[in-house]
């Protein structure tokens, strides 16, 4: 296999990571300034107040838009299924 074919795989399947999980990080980056800041106006510095929010909103995220991340990745694997014959010569 040639080293153009390796690079250009690895970097479809990287671009797709980050494609994918940009959004359920994205979730628990607001949902945990949100609790940061709402913690930081009650002085309530309970550290294990902020895993709750971000556990439900993981969920609901997951239930919007797990779909659509599935779909990406099942597409990703699909073409490379499709095109073994190319990364076997």
């Amino acid at each position: 296999m040639q080293t153009e074919i390796v690079t250009d795989v690895m970097q479809s399947a990287l671009f797709l990571v980050l494609k994918t999980a940009a959004p359920m990080l994205l979730i628990s980056l607001v949902i945990g300034l949100v609790v940061s800041i709402f913690q930081t106006v009650t002085s309530i510095q309970e550290q294990t107040l902020t895993f709750v929010p971000k556990m439900v909103g993981m969920f609901l995220g997951l239930m919007l838009i797990g779909h659509w991340m599935l779909n990406n990745l099942t597409t990703f694997m699909e073409e490379l299924w499709r095109d073994f014959s190319i990364y076997i010569r």
